[in-house]
């Protein structure tokens, strides 16, 4: 017989039951993750602790605590939902980590998860090396999660985060209010460089759209919640990421610096462009197609191009 609400609630009473329990339902619902954790404990930890309105870092001995009888039907409801509703966990509590900072999310963004962050909490060493950036530009901003990061780490560079969506740029707008970013961080409406006035940066970073439309079909629901632009931009192949760097160099100061995620879309961009000057970049934390310029060398490669064109 199937175990109802008043059956759970009944048995289990701590907190460190319901995240077990949790964690057991999501196994059994075959849940993909990926929005902030890996694994279903993690996933389960993270939503309990939301419900009950906890600090994720709790110390161990809380997790013995027992929970009231409206603490469990939360911590019930919550879980249930994500099995039924197969959203990414940071849709339901509104809450998504980036960089060791906590942003608003809901599904007129993508969930930022972008192994960009390694790179920003090292402060793009030892790829900037002595330079210390004063103004930097987030391509493909969506909730604004490289740019409010570069921002807190580069406290004296004025930031510009685009993106096309106006959508996007709304939930980015709220995490500026949130961080209370100010004037550093300026967020405009563009097509990538188009819509974006003349100017020159030190440092570029964007993670960009650059999965197929097939491939996102083809993805678990849980990525199906997040917007499709996000991940192909209406374009195939590589369409967008050849017009961030044939475009950079026109945006890049002298001595600039392009980060760039294209996951695996770095096979393709290499085999069509084997004289590409990018170093892939090795993350401890893992995550793959990151890849740095320089401006002086890619100025130097798309020149070439063109010429060869």
């Amino acid at each position: 017989m199937a175990e109802t609400q008043a059956d759970v609630s009944t048995s289990l009473t701590r907190i460190l039951d319901y995240i077990r329990w949790g964690a057991s339902r999501f196994v059994a619902a075959d849940l993909s993750y990926g929005h902030g954790s890996d694994n279903a404990i993690d996933e389960a930890a993270h939503l309990v602790l939301d419900a009950l309105g906890l600090d994720h870092h709790l110390p161990d001995i809380y997790f013995e605590s027992v929970l009231t009888p409206a603490e469990r039907a939360a911590a019930i409801a919550i879980i249930e939902r994500r099995i039924e509703t197969r959203l990414p966990a940071p849709y339901l509590t509104g809450r998504a980590w980036f960089a060791e900072l906590e942003f608003f999310v809901d599904e007129r963004v993508i969930v930022p998860r972008s192994p960009i962050a390694e790179l920003i909490e090292g402060g793009f060493q030892p790829w900037l090396g002595h330079r210390e950036p004063l103004s930097v530009l987030d391509l493909c901003t969506g909730c604004g999660a490289i740019a409010i990061a570069c921002a807190d780490a580069f406290p004296d560079a004025r930031v510009v985060g685009t993106d096309a969506s106006p959508e996007a740029l709304a939930v980015a707008e709220i995490n500026c209010d949130k961080h209370d970013t100010g004037p550093q961080v300026e967020l405009v409406q563009a097509d990538l460089f188009d819509g974006l006035a003349p100017q020159r940066f030190d440092l570029i970073v964007t993670n960009p759209p650059y999965v197929t439309q097939d491939e996102y079909a083809g993805l678990d629901p849980e990525f199906q919640h997040e917007p499709g632009f996000a991940f192909h931009g209406d374009a195939e192949d590589l369409t967008l990421v050849e017009r961030i760097l044939f475009g950079a160099p026109d945006y890049l100061s002298e001595d600039g610096l392009l980060i760039i995620e294209v996951g695996a879309s770095a096979f393709l961009l290499e085999a069509k462009y084997p004289d590409l000057p990018v170093t892939w970049i090795d993350l401890e934390r893992g995550g793959m197609g990151i890849g740095a310029f320089e401006a002086e060398d890619l100025a130097a490669w798309v020149q070439a191009q063109r010429e060869e064109g």
